[in-house]
């Protein structure tokens, strides 16, 4: 019997949640393998083998061996059975992939690092929220909802009639954000993303990557 996919990385990470959703989307069976990249020393030297910039996910099959979230998750939909993650018409792929882009190069920074980390995050470790950080990241945070709300229109997911990998990319970010009070209050500007944001969240798939 052929051993299940390796998932190296924390359960906290956006990222690594991204590829947990993937492969849990696709019905595969797989291991998270924890790594603690933040650790005294930084990451155990075996796992910079794995990955040579330390950070997370890495992922593993057979004689497989990937870094790189988008590598990882776009390999998952391709090479395993299950349901497609990345759209077969052109345009809707090449719209799925400029949301990830956005969720990469916006998302993540303003949402979570901007507001759910100074709002959320810090003041749970007794660090001090950085106002001057919130404050600037909220413009930001608001301009990156407002794209994704255009682009998503009356659709029921983020490109259109079926959940993709652009779903998965955002909800963990979109997690995050909306612990932070003005994250709910952002995202009330939008109704689609309101609901597109309930019915993702009510996904299996979201309650077993759950950080812990």
């Amino acid at each position: 019997m052929t051993a299940p996919p390796r998932l190296f990385g924390a359960d906290y990470s956006v990222y690594v949640r991204i590829a947990r959703l993937c492969l849990i989307e696709k019905g595969i069976e797989h291991q998270l393998v924890p790594i603690d990249i933040f650790a005294a020393g930084g990451p155990p030297a075996d796992y910079l083998a794995k990955h040579p910039f330390g950070r997370i996910p890495a992922f593993e099959h057979q004689d497989i061996s990937l870094y790189e979230t988008s590598a990882i998750t776009r390999y998952i939909d391709e090479a395993f059975e299950g349901p497609h993650l990345q759209p077969l018409d052109p345009l809707q792929r090449a719209r799925c992939n400029q949301l990830i882009s956005i969720a990469d190069n916006y998302a993540y920074p303003h949402l979570v690092w901007g507001v759910y980390v100074e709002r959320v995050s810090k003041p749970g470790r007794g660090v001090p929220t950085d106002e001057e950080k919130l404050v600037a990241a909220l413009p930001k945070a608001r301009n990156c909802l407002m794209a994704m709300s255009q682009l998503m229109g009356d659709a029921p997911w983020l490109v259109g009639e079926h959940l993709t990998l652009a779903d998965l990319y955002a909800a963990p970010m979109f997690d995050y954000f909306l612990m932070a009070p003005e994250g709910a209050d952002l995202i009330r500007e939008h109704a689609n993303l309101q609901e597109w944001w309930a019915r993702m969240a009510s996904r299996p798939s979201m309650a077993a990557t759950q950080p812990s």
